[in-house]
């Protein structure tokens, strides 16, 4: 006895079961949300997380001191060498007296500070790095420039927010693997409970005849569709509950922690819409083959 792939068989009776089994079908579609919402939310703070910390990198800065002896031609090549260095995302030159003028900022009605001569100030350069993980190794070179006097960076500082980024990738990347593993679980469980009320009508059909790809597919389509419909709901629910969560942010003055607020759904919706529907149909239809497998052993 042979069976084609029969497309709208399969589809049919996969409808029908998810329809037939109501219950359950609420019951796997439900656990389907649940971690995709989890694995979203998760994804969704480690991409901000990450947003932040790039933030603060941006603003990491190392200044050099310029020797005072240097004359504004001297100190304009010297600049343009410290910009040649491969790491170095921009530098620029301050002068003593601006140097004095950002040290008083906030300051100026403080006795202590208003008669401060310019010449406790030096000529320096501002210097920002491309990537933080090499931040020692350009502070380094540039301090070995001719006419660099001194220097000033934060290394240790520097290196912590390496440190902390990778941890949180890391961990976002491990969470969002293990909930992967425990939604593959969890779903196969729970299809499984619904296959096992129609153990004997499996059983009928595979001593008529029926192969395992003709009993199983029916059950994967049920799956496919389930996942399809979870990813769906999970991402509606993922949108509103990330843009509640931002306005609470807003409204608390919590938001002021990111330079540039949090990330706008309006700009991940569609990467999240494609990751929620393979994930959803993905775990959905594995889950059906590993539940259905048990009941092919007839």
């Amino acid at each position: 006895m042979k069976h084609g792939f029969n497309f709208g068989y399969f589809l049919s009776e996969g409808l029908h079961s998810i329809v037939s089994h109501g219950l359950m079908s609420f019951a796997a579609v439900s656990m389907i949300v649940a971690c995709l919402i989890i694995m979203g939310s998760f994804s969704l703070l480690a991409l901000n997380a990450d947003q932040m910390l790039g933030q603060v990198e941006d603003d990491n800065e190392f200044l050099l001191y310029i020797d005072e002896s240097y004359t504004d031609e001297q100190i304009h090549a010297l600049t343009q060498q410290v910009r040649s260095l491969s790491n170095v995302a921009s530098a620029t030159f301050i002068p003593k007296e601006d140097a004095k003028d950002v040290f008083l900022e906030g300051r100026e009605n403080e006795g202590l500070y208003a008669n401060i001569p310019d010449t406790v100030f030096r000529d320096r350069i501002s210097v920002h790095v491309v990537d933080l993980t090499l931040f020692r190794q350009t502070v380094d070179q540039a301090k070995a420039l001719d006419g660099v006097a001194n220097y000033r960076a934060e290394a240790e500082l520097a290196e912590g927010f390496v440190t902390v980024r990778n941890a949180s990738t890391a961990l976002a990347g491990m969470l969002v693997a293990i909930l992967a593993a425990v939604s593959l679980f969890i779903i196969a469980n729970t299809i499984r409970l619904a296959t096992f009320s129609r153990r004997n009508e499996i059983a009928i059909m595979k001593m008529c005849g029926a192969t395992n790809g003709f009993v199983r597919w029916p059950f994967v389509f049920e799956g496919l569709i389930l996942g399809l419909l979870g990813a769906l709901v999970a991402f509606f629910l993922q949108w509103g509950i990330y843009t509640a969560a931002g306005q609470a942010m807003t409204d608390s003055g919590a938001i002021m922690l990111l330079a540039n607020g949090i990330i706008p759904f309006s700009t991940l919706w569609l990467p999240i819409l494609g990751v929620f529907l393979l994930a959803g149909t993905l775990i959905g239809a594995l889950g059906s083959g590993f539940a259905i497998r048990r009941f092919l052993q007839v």
